[in-house]
């Protein structure tokens, strides 16, 4: 699809970063990018988001360049979204349908699929029944008598349904996971996660480690399964590393609370691989990107170890930093060549010894409190 790229600069954080991403965006879900069209305001305005002025401009380029389609950088209300379409004569999509959309392609297990889905229902929803309120408000009238009120009641319920479905399938996957984390709590296995701005290699580090084979190539999104295996440290023993979905600045809500039962494997680690992507201007940002969704989820308390990969850009060399008590809090790599992946497994390693010390040393003091209050 021959696309158009709308930006527009309400004069906050990087934006020619966050155009740069929309492009990442819109290639990873398919779309051919033609023209990219920016604008500056201090506000959105209500009808348009871009206003009318700027709207009759990009319909022009629209006309001119036979373009398929309007992609925002932005979330775009839904009478927004209708008047554009009116305007411009093509559909147009906004930031959180795009990353629906490129959600939509990439889920492989069943619980990815189940997971996408409900966040796309969860979306359509609110433009579904908005979309609606014109004749919920007619009260009957000439032609509108009944079924428009009945089609949109039957959606509402149809839609209602589905999401009920989704919800109680998501339940159920996630009393398994319950069940298999139980499992591993048991058998005092250390779980790893590894957490990250999308695109900043976490796929390419988990096979370099593991050499599980999990899919990894350079675009927006490429892992949406959780994908987990065992690694072997030598003194150690053995932790379970899990691969997880990229997070990226304003990831929708839905999403968040659709992927939450993958994301909960990041939730109950003992230690976050934080990737960054060390040859990336906008790096700063991302970490703090990523350490917001990690809040919302609840997984902020949980200890980091900061990966600066792709360092083969970035013209640094492979190197890890300390921290207190002897931790190490840094390590940069390069996950595509290897180079400084033992430094990696040595400071799990550590973060392993060490939180197996606090796992003998945690029933003793119980059993002394209990001596102490019999």
């Amino acid at each position: 699809m021959r696309a158009v790229l709308i930006g527009v600069d309400f004069g906050k954080g990087d934006f020619s970063a966050g155009l740069e991403e929309l492009t990442l965006l819109a290639k990873s879900a398919g779309a051919q990018v033609i023209t990219t069209m920016t604008c500056k305001r201090s506000s959105p305005d209500a009808a348009l988001f871009i206003g009318s002025g700027k709207a009759d401009e990009v319909a022009h380029a629209v006309a001119d360049e036979k373009l398929d389609i309007a992609i925002f950088d932005h979330a775009l209300s839904p009478a927004q979204q209708r008047n554009l379409e009116r305007n411009l004569k093509v559909r147009v999509v906004d930031r959180t349908s795009l990353i629906l959309d490129i959600f939509a392609q990439r889920a492989h297990s069943h619980e990815g699929k189940v997971q996408v889905e409900l966040a796309q229902l969860q979306h359509l929803a609110t433009r579904l029944i908005r979309g609606w309120t014109h004749l919920e408000r007619q009260k009957g009238g000439i032609g509108l008598r009944g079924p428009g009120e009945t089609q949109l009641e039957t959606d509402r319920r149809l839609l209602g349904d589905r999401v009920k479905a989704l919800k109680a399938k998501m339940e159920k996957l996630h009393k398994q996971r319950e069940t298999q984390r139980r499992s591993r709590g048991r058998s005092k296995t250390f779980t790893v996660s590894i957490v990250g701005y999308t695109n900043a290699g976490k796929s390419t580090l988990f096979n370099s480690l593991t050499k599980a084979g999990a899919y990894a190539a350079d675009q927006l999104f490429a892992t949406l399964d959780t994908t987990s295996r065992r690694l072997y440290l030598g003194e150690a023993g053995s932790v379970v590393i899990s691969d997880t979905v990229g997070f990226i600045r304003d990831l929708p809500h839905q999403l968040v609370a659709a992927f939450r039962a993958t994301l909960e494997e990041t939730i109950h680690a003992d230690l976050l691989i934080h990737v960054v992507d060390a040859s990336s201007p906008a790096r700063l940002e991302q970490i703090e990107q990523v350490n917001e969704v990690l809040k919302e989820i609840g997984a902020d308390h949980i200890p980091q170890l900061l990966v600066w990969n792709k360092i083969d850009l970035a013209a640094l060399e492979p190197s890890s930093e300390m921290g207190e008590y002897d931790k190490i809090e840094r390590v940069f790599l390069s996950a595509r060549t290897g180079v400084g992946i033992d430094l990696l497994r040595d400071a799990i390693a550590k973060h392993a010894q060490l939180e197996a010390l606090k796992r003998v040393s945690a029933p003793l003091e119980i059993e002394n409190d209990d001596i102490r209050f019999n």
